[in-house]
């Protein structure tokens, strides 16, 4: 039920502050990464079929959101979602070399894929980080306030955190690095609004 509640407020929000095209596609992108994060956290589990509606979902935003030539939008989309998906891939099997066990499960290396379709190079970064800060928190306060213990060990359903860090950085990313259209004109030309 939170879960519900947390997907409805994400498409509200996605709606309300990026009134356009690209506002939708965001709405669909908050059900998707909410329900991402709902199934890794109680599964430990990435689902493909969510995975791969996101990266369409974004590879169409990408399409949606270009003036010039869609195709082109397409493919650099593409490519971003490459780097982050071979990065976390890297770390997956560096980690496997070192500890002699898997550290991040290939749904997150999709899931990195997913930020690289719908972010661009400075806000991929950013969302990582706060999936990163965001999962030290929590187990943080389940160690000190719970007492559950946490170690090398313990368990950590990472797309529970960086499905919805894709959303809040794709929502930075269109109100505060490429805002609406009609936020800047009514910000130009005092007097007028354009819805």
């Amino acid at each position: 039920m939170a879960f519900a509640g947390v997907a409805a407020s994400g498409i509200a929000a996605s709606l309300m502050l990026v009134p356009d095209m690209r506002g939708i596609a965001g709405a669909g992108l908050a059900v998707l990464m909410v329900a991402i994060a709902a199934v890794d956290a109680r599964r430990f589990i990435i689902p493909n079929e969510l995975t791969a509606a996101a990266l369409v979902l974004g590879l169409v935003y990408a399409a949606i959101g270009e003036t010039g030539s869609w195709a082109q939008a397409v493919a650099w989309s593409a490519l971003r979602g490459i780097v982050p998906a071979l990065a976390f891939l890297a770390v997956r099997a560096l980690y496997g070399r070192l500890r002699g066990r898997e550290g991040i499960g290939l749904g997150d290396v999709k899931l990195a894929g997913v930020a690289g379709v719908w972010l661009d190079w400075p806000v991929i970064p950013v969302a990582i980080e706060i999936a990163a800060v965001a999962a030290l928190g929590v187990y943080l306060i389940r160690h000190l306030c719970v007492g559950r213990a946490v170690g090398p060990a313990t368990r950590l359903p990472f797309g529970l955190f960086l499905a919805p860090a894709i959303w809040i950085g794709w929502l930075l990313e269109t109100t505060l690095l490429y805002p609406p259209a009609s936020w800047i004109w009514n910000a130009v030309v005092p007097g007028h609004h354009v819805a």
